[in-house]
């Protein structure tokens, strides 16, 4: 079992506000993707917003345990190849045909929400947009299996068997997570499913990030020098979608919309 936390109707409210806020600068930054805006301008504006909601930037300074180097900018800006958490600087420039996937966390008044989306700069070849249009709509599945009593693996079969229908790669080594008192806690949300993982039973009032990674090729990934961003191990491109939801009776209470 994995030991999730249950937030307070006090703190829920907190964590509507902040991803209803999030969901809004995610939306700004994803209209501001376009060929030759750089991944610097796109944090440099993320980090702006984000203060001038009253915030702070979830994952600027965020180390997973002692010893790491922290993350150094405001938003994960990865592009193409890379699957998630690559820095937005040192900065490059967005390209015609280029896939950029922006993540972005926030903490507002001591409470952490999180999201991720897809943007594609241009024309792409038909299955690239596909891909992105799949795990756009995986991430939808997974959502709709949130309710009270539900678990764990219920989002993650639903997320994998749809995904296996589409012949790309679910990353296996990256998960979805619990958020709210910290950027990441219990419990891990996998994007598939085997046996003997850590399963948890869904309360009222748990908030989890559920995100799922797909790639054009091999799900296998790898982590570049800079030990944060992670890379297709065939150099294929990579999609990411990523909703902050609380758990509710009737289903699914999506806060970074």
């Amino acid at each position: 079992m994995q030991e999730a936390t249950v937030k307070s109707p006090e703190e829920l409210k907190l964590i509507i506000q902040g991803g209803k806020r999030l969901g809004k600068i995610l939306d700004k930054l994803c209209r501001m993707v376009k060929a030759g805006v750089t991944t610097e301008e796109l944090d440099c504006a993320a980090e702006r917003m984000i203060r001038e909601v009253g915030g702070e930037p979830a994952f600027k300074g965020y180390a997973p345990r002692a010893g790491v180097t922290p993350f150094s900018t405001t938003i994960c800006a990865s592009l193409n190849h890379e699957v998630v958490h690559a820095p937005a600087v040192p900065s490059r420039v967005i390209k015609e045909g280029d896939v950029v996937k922006i993540d972005i966390g926030m903490q507002y008044k001591g409470l952490y929400t999180d999201t991720a989306r897809t943007v594609i700069v241009g024309k792409v070849d038909k299955k690239l947009r596909e891909l992105v249009k799949v795990t756009e709509k995986a991430l939808k599945i997974g959502i709709k299996q949130v309710r009270t009593s539900r678990r764990v693996s219920h989002i993650s079969k639903a997320i994998e068997k749809y995904l296996d229908k589409s012949g790309f790669g679910i990353v296996r080594d990256l998960v979805g997570h619990g958020v709210g008192y910290r950027v990441h806690e219990p419990p891990e949300v996998p994007n598939f499913w085997q046996e003997g993982f850590p399963d948890c039973t869904l309360q009222e009032g748990m908030v989890i990030a559920i995100e799922p990674m797909v790639n054009l090729g091999t799900w296998r990934v790898n982590v570049q020098p800079d030990g944060w961003t992670i890379v297709t191990a065939d150099g294929k491109p990579s999609a990411h979608f990523e909703h902050t939801v609380i758990v509710r009776k009737r289903g699914a209470e999506v806060v970074t919309k």
